[in-house]
């Protein structure tokens, strides 16, 4: 069976942190292009934050506020987010595209999305 799951969102003070995680049942993510992305209210889903085997890629918005990585161990890929701001409040989602060698920050491709994590940044 199928599944991604996201966790680790919640409330957090402006300039804070938080890791998020993905976590994946029923196939491998070592082989595949994991993205991160998140939509606010009346907001158009964007990309956040995107690993494969072939590098990484992030947003301008996020760049050097964040850090992806896979733990291939525990088939689950983290997203640490730091210096959080309150136009970070989103709910994030973790999409998945098997046997991507190179990222993308843009929907098409994505095939697995995952249930989204709510992350809320107070002022």
């Amino acid at each position: 069976q199928l599944q991604i799951v996201e966790s680790g969102g919640g409330l957090v003070q402006s300039g804070g942190s938080l890791r998020l995680s993905c976590a994946a049942s029923g196939f491998t993510l070592d082989s595949s292009a994991i993205g991160w992305f998140r939509q606010a209210p009346g907001k158009e889903r964007e990309g956040v934050s995107c690993i494969s085997r072939g590098g990484v890629k992030n947003a301008d918005s996020v760049k050097g506020r964040v850090t992806v990585s896979l733990d291939n161990a525990k088939n689950t890929v983290f997203l640490q987010m730091d210096s959080l701001k309150p136009e970070d409040t989103a709910v994030y989602y973790c999409a998945v595209v098997p046997f991507r060698v190179f990222c993308v920050l843009t929907e098409s491709g994505y095939v697995y999305w995952g249930q989204g994590t709510q992350v809320t940044v107070s002022s």
